[in-house]
């Protein structure tokens, strides 16, 4: 099955909605996708809405991405087709925008305070679809529509990270808990593109204590050694492995879609499709 298991839509901070999804993995090829929004699911019920009324032949997995912090590292955790009405995650899920929704409001108080940048908190909340996850690709937008920078470029420079004087940290859940809460729903927990920690190889061990079962070797970040280095941690410690494209924007340079473009083999959807039996059968 030609996949694509890690695609943002515009319900987080991706630029396509989930109906130009679908119709991108089409043309791509790709026979199955997942979609998986930061710390929302409500791409999924549209997409398949859009499939079903069109008659499209695609099959759209339930995803997530939930934004963790782990001391001093971001740590991305997937999660996939898990129950979405277990009170746990929804409460996870309520969590994780409230804080979102926190964090915006003090960074634009911060930004008027000591830059002298005034931006709205609509003028945030208008670039995602309704019920959407705000964060900082947004308020980097935002910080350049109102001329306060030149490019978002200058704006994630400048004012969108850990040591800006107007930058503040989101409260965000550990991945032990997120990895615990997706896998108690019935889900698939994995960790997405592991090069980006170095600790990765610890933290994964740690994690699988908690109930992780995937690490997402197969990713546009990682290199060819990369891919063979997270597959064989994921061999001997009995995990399964999965990959996407995490496609967010065509690539700005020469416009190109690359959804489905990051090679990912046809036998991790059979893995997948058999570890979800598993914990069902286990549950």
């Amino acid at each position: 099955m030609k996949s694509d298991f890690h695609i943002h839509t515009h319900f987080s901070d991706g630029a396509f909605s989930p109906e130009k999804i679908v119709d991108a993995a089409l043309d791509a090829g790709l026979e199955v996708i997942a979609l998986t929004d930061h710390d929302n699911i409500l791409s999924w019920q549209v997409a398949q809405d859009y499939i079903k009324n069109n008659n499209k032949n695609l099959e759209v997995i339930q995803g997530v991405e939930i934004n963790t912090l782990y001391k001093e590292y971001e740590v991305h955790i997937l999660g996939y087709m898990m129950d979405t009405g277990d009170e746990d995650f929804k409460t996870l899920l309520k969590t994780q925008q409230a804080a979102r929704i926190e964090q915006v409001n003090e960074i634009i108080t911060l930004l008027a305070k000591k830059e002298g940048i005034k931006i709205k908190f609509d003028d945030i909340v208008k670039q995602v679809a309704p019920g959407g996850s705000i964060g900082r690709p947004h308020i980097a937008k935002a910080i350049t529509n109102a001329g306060g920078t030149s490019s978002v470029i200058e704006a994630y420079a400048k004012y969108i990270h850990n040591d800006s004087p107007v930058y503040v940290p989101r409260k965000t859940v550990s991945p032990q808990d997120a990895v615990e809460i997706i896998y108690e729903a019935g889900g698939i927990p994995v960790i997405a593109h592991p090069h980006d920690i170095d600790i990765a190889e610890t933290l994964i061990k740690e994690l699988m204590t908690h109930g992780l079962r995937g690490i997402e070797a197969y990713h546009r970040k990682h290199s060819p050694a990369c891919v063979e280095y997270f597959s064989s941690i994921a061999e001997n410690l009995g995990l399964i492995v999965t990959g996407g494209s995490d496609f967010h924007a065509p690539n700005m340079l020469n416009g190109q879609i690359i959804l489905g473009k990051n090679f990912v083999p046809d036998w991790i959807y059979d893995k997948l499709m058999e570890e979800k039996k598993r914990i069902d059968m286990a549950g």
